[in-house]
């Protein structure tokens, strides 16, 4: 048990917010990305033509730890054959029709709940995510009323870090007034979320693994405090005071394979 804790910083994708499948809601999407990208292919096979240009560019973020502005997204790596000035200055929204192309972003079961309840508790929330798109979040957090919960809110797509990347978690605690031992960060990914946060100098990490998504690898790198299944287990982990209790989740040591 640690007692100085004083804030929770969570990623978003798979941790705070899910994917849901919505097909008009998708479609629509897609059909306005074909529609901007001006293309004589069917909306299904230009979309798939331009996942492919996605995973390039995926491999080249991961590489470099970096979330390039929106306009070179599409002018460099999405559609570099078309007129720069035109298809950058619908950069913005092509990005987020691409978000929404996925499908709708959902805040996990009992997620804002459990935030407020942190909150209630005398624990500062923040969120440290990474995404494409600059848009998308404030529309979100302004939406749902719920941008007052949240004492730092940092994006790749506007800090142009990615996670593990310290810098984009100092962003966050310098935003939030605090220090990395006076935290703890809870995500999906051990690669990014929990390798960061560590390397940063957080006092704490916890693994989310929810029911139908693939079992975490641990090793001795990326091992977390705790692996807890549900968002609202946090309460179990975090019950107040400045408290961090991750013997009250999985001991994620256990699942390390010598």
């Amino acid at each position: 048990m640690m007692d100085n804790i004083k804030a929770l910083f969570t990623d978003l994708g798979g941790t705070f917010r899910e994917v849901t499948e919505n097909k008009p809601f998708s479609d629509a999407a897609k059909a306005r990305i074909a529609e901007i990208c001006k293309t004589d292919m069917d909306i299904e096979s230009f979309y798939a033509f331009l996942e492919a240009r996605y995973d390039i560019y995926r491999k080249w973020v991961l590489k470099y730890m970096c979330e390039p502005p929106e306009k070179y997204l599409w002018s460099r790596w999405m559609c570099p054959e078309l007129d720069k000035a035109y298809i950058e200055s619908y950069a913005t929204e092509l990005t987020y029709c691409w978000r929404k192309a996925k499908g709708e972003r959902l805040v996990v079961p009992n997620g804002i709940e459990t935030v407020k309840e942190l909150r209630k508790r005398g624990y500062k929330v923040g969120i440290i995510s990474d995404l494409v798109g600059t848009v998308e979040i404030d529309e979100w957090l302004d939406k749902d009323g719920i941008r007052d919960l949240f004492c730092s809110v940092k994006q790749s797509s506007i800090t142009m870090l990615r996670k593990p990347h310290p810098a984009i978690y100092y962003m966050a605690l310098d935003e939030a007034g605090l220090r990395p031992e006076e935290c703890v960060f809870v995500g999906d990914n051990l690669k990014r979320d929990i390798i960061g946060a560590k390397e940063t100098g957080f006092a704490g990490t916890i693994a989310v693994e929810y029911p139908g998504t693939p079992a975490l690898k641990v090793d001795r790198e990326n091992v977390p405090n705790c692996i807890i299944d549900s968002f609202d287990k946090l309460l179990d982990v975090l019950p107040g005071d400045g408290k961090f209790c991750p013997e009250n989740a999985e001991n994620a040591e256990r699942r390390i394979k010598e």
